[in-house]
C-alpha cells in the first residue's frame, strides 16, 4: 500500500507526468482515508471523537471525490497511465 511519503520522490521530479501521478496518489490516499472514517462514524465503530460535523467530512469527501475525477479525466486526455496508482492503493 502506498503511503503519502511514497510519492515525495515523484512530486519533486522535473516529469510534470510523475507529478501529477504523484498528486493523484496523494488526493486518492486522503480520500480513502478520509471514506474510512466516514464509513466506520456511520457504522458506530470509529474509535476517536470527531472534532467537526461529520457533514463537513462528507462535503470534502464529495469535493476530493470531484476533483480525483477531474484527474482522470485529465489523465486520460493527457494519455497519462494512472493503473499502477489504482493497484497500489
Amino acid at each position: 500500500i502506498v503511503e503519502l511519503k511514497d510519492t515525495v520522490s515523484l512530486m519533486t521530479s522535473d516529469s510534470y507526468i510523475e507529478r501529477f501521478i504523484a498528486e493523484y496518489a496523494q488526493t486518492k490516499i486522503r480520500y480513502n482515508k478520509l471514506h474510512n472514517i466516514i464509513v466506520k462514524y456511520d457504522a458506530n465503530t470509529l474509535d476517536f471523537q470527531l472534532s467537526c460535523p461529520i457533514e463537513v467530512l462528507k462535503m470534502q469527501k464529495t469535493a476530493m471525490g470531484n476533483y480525483l475525477n477531474q484527474l482522470e479525466i485529465r489523465a486520460e486526455i493527457e494519455h497519462i497511465d494512472l493503473s499502477c496508482v489504482k493497484f497500489l492503493i
